[in-house]
């Protein structure tokens, strides 16, 4: 059976972007809901992006150490359906909101140097232990401050027995997608920086580019796999 890489556009503002975004295939996009990011976008102005979303397309909100009454009033406006947590939110505060709200999450780990894959086998562990609404983590690169900072990690950390079912992110982009997929082969890349003009403004064209290189990748594994 061959695996096709899921792909999730993140910090959309705009509802061009949004429709060049399901144009292109994207499986989910992203919204975030930090007001610190110069992606944020208010939930209000989500919402009316979020209508206009067909059915099998996942929209996402993000959000940064938010307490319930902040993801509770966001959700009435902008009704997403998968929480990302990218804070310091503890396994049980995730699962306090996620169940309270009865949406599906996932966890944000931004990977620092020194960390080993140990670490990671942990926390993806811990979370699965406190929720049955955990669905898997998302691996970012380390930065000061929250959100995408458009750095790649060590990829080779990722063990190899959690890869199929991490969220990749971190520096992706048009250039480094395929070698990514195929490096990792993880279930889903999720990219913001990698596809935008400027913060918040995304390209169409770099948006094909980049799911195409993805799929490029699929391609290339699933022809491996069949000469194994």
């Amino acid at each position: 059976m061959t695996h096709r890489t899921r792909i999730k556009i993140c910090g959309l503002t705009r509802p061009q972007d949004v429709q060049s975004a399901i144009a292109a295939g994207a499986d989910a996009v992203g919204f975030v809901f930090y007001p610190k990011s110069p992606r944020y976008i208010a939930a209000a102005a989500a919402g009316e992006l979020i209508v206009q979303i067909p059915p099998f397309v996942t929209p996402v909100g993000l959000f940064v150490n938010a307490t319930l009454e902040e993801v509770q009033a966001i959700i009435a406006q902008a009704p997403i359906a998968l929480l990302q947590f990218h804070g310091d939110e503890t396994p049980e505060h995730c699962a306090a909101i996620a169940k309270a709200v009865n949406r599906p999450f996932i966890r944000a780990i931004r990977v620092k140097e020194g960390m080993q894959a140990a670490d990671l086998l942990e926390y993806e562990s811990d979370y699965r232990a406190a929720s049955t609404l955990f669905t898997g983590l998302l691996l970012d690169a380390f930065v000061d401050g929250y959100g995408g900072g458009g750095k790649v990690f060590d990829w080779s950390l990722i063990p190899e027995n959690i890869a199929p079912r991490v969220v990749l992110s971190g520096g992706l982009s048009v250039q480094n997608a395929t070698d990514a997929v195929l490096s990792v082969r993880p279930y889903a890349v999720d990219i913001s920086s990698g596809v935008e003009q400027d913060k918040g403004i995304k390209d169409a064209v770099k948006i094909r580019a980049f799911i195409a290189a993805v799929r490029t990748a699929d391609a290339v594994a699933a022809a491996a796999d069949q000469t194994k």
